[in-house]
């Protein structure tokens, strides 16, 4: 990590995105609301001058904050100029990377930040990107002292820290994990999570690259304590929420198992099955939805298609958590999981309300709670790099609250 001074304890880059706007915002507000004493110097970067004001200027106003724009930096740069890229690096401490969809515009700032010493954070949503960035950038992370901690947005903070939070609350050993990712669409949501379309669409579309990337890793099997982790049919009927639901296509599986494989590795913990799902309602939205699967299906194979269902919407979320495992002193070769948990964490609208509470959080905790990261850089699930850090505790305050609903020995 960047140990020599610099004008910047972190700079938004892509702030005068539409995702970045919000992320800009929520810096903002998190510096407002901080003491005279605690505040940090931050800037906001892109292309134009003249909207990187006007993102500030909104800011301003909305926060009712005047001189919100004179206490900001703004550093010009281009994701297409390499040498703009390193001249934001070397003013920073941590970049907010917010210019996606990763897998185009995602690698040129990561060697840029590492290059130059400087640590980055993104809310990317696609796995190919993720694990590709590990496998190529890892260890010279890890020479330079620097963290590339990828998926500190709604994808997939909830997931991965809201796995490490049942297992913290549960009075044994927790084995295995399912999700159920519910899309709320009461007063609290909003529209669009555009991010998690595109994780989606470009994933699912490109997952020829991802297998050939993870068979030559040669990475071991992680091993699976207690009782396997049965697949669910592509639908199936969840009786504890009362729903149908369909697996999840985005990051969440890959970024916990990255997870689960860091903890078991490197500080010996139980590692944890995962599975995850969103529900879709009854038995009407099941047909809507084998129908709308055919359309999926048929435009992910194509690029005008991706471009139409980016367009599609997204609103607020619950994401509730069924774990098993094992009371202190039981046997986990010879028994049946004999603990039940079902946790919650539960959030506003998810793409321009809750990832940007998340990547800001996760970005207040890098900075403050820095002894207690992985000892060295590397690049990094959230999970991996915020697992003994109080960025639960974060946002908890902040409007994405962590729950236990019920525990109970069976």
């Amino acid at each position: 990590m960047a140990t020599e001074q610099r004008p910047f304890h972190l700079v938004v880059f892509g702030a005068s995105g539409f995702t970045g706007q919000f992320v800009t915002e929520e810096v903002a507000r998190e510096q407002i609301a901080s003491e005279q004493s605690s505040r940090l110097p931050w800037a906001v970067a892109g292309r134009s001058k003249e909207k990187l004001q006007q993102v500030l200027e909104k800011a301003a106003q909305k926060l009712g904050r005047p001189s919100l724009s004179s206490e900001v930096g703004v550093i010009i740069c281009d994701i297409s100029n390499p040498a703009s890229l390193d001249e934001m690096a070397k003013q920073a401490k941590l970049v907010l990377n917010c210019v996606g969809p990763y897998r185009f515009y995602g690698e040129p700032v990561v060697k840029a930040c590492i290059e130059n010493g400087t640590s980055c954070i993104d809310i990317c949503g696609e796995p190919q990107f993720l694990e590709l960035m590990h496998a190529k950038y890892h260890e010279k992370a890890a020479e330079k002292g620097v963290y590339i901690i990828g998926s500190s947005g709604f994808d997939s903070i909830p997931a991965d820290l809201g796995v490490l939070y049942t297992r913290n609350q549960m009075n044994g050993t927790l084995t295995a994990v399912e999700s159920f990712l519910t899309i709320n669409t009461g007063p609290e949501g909003l529209c669009i999570h555009d991010g998690t379309w595109k994780s989606a669409i470009y994933g699912f579309g490109d997952k020829g690259s991802l297998r050939k990337l993870r068979s030559v890793s040669c990475l071991k099997p992680v091993p699976i304590v207690g009782t396997k982790l049965k697949r669910r049919w592509p639908v199936s009927y969840c009786r504890e929420l009362n729903s149908y639901s369909i697996p999840f296509l985005g990051s969440d599986i890959s970024v916990v198992k990255r997870t689960q494989r860091y903890l078991h590795e490197n500080l010996e913990d139980s590692p944890v099955q995962y599975a995850a799902y969103v529900t879709v309602g009854g038995i009407t939205s099941v047909i809507k939805l084998m129908f709308a699967g055919l359309f999926f299906l048929f435009f992910v194979k194509f690029s005008i298609g991706r471009q139409l269902l980016i367009k599609m919407d997204e609103t607020s979320f619950t994401m509730t958590f069924f774990g098993q495992g094992y009371s202190h002193g039981t046997c986990v070769e010879k028994n049946k999981p004999n603990i039940r948990i079902c946790t919650q964490v539960k959030g506003p609208e998810a793409g321009y309300v809750a990832t940007p509470i998340a990547m800001v959080q996760a970005a207040m905790t890098f900075l403050s709670d820095a002894s207690d990261l992985p000892k060295g850089g590397g690049v990094f699930t959230p999970g991996a790099a915020f697992s003994r850090t109080k960025l639960i505790d974060r946002l908890n305050k902040h409007g994405i609250e962590f729950s236990v609903i019920s525990s109970s020995e069976v």
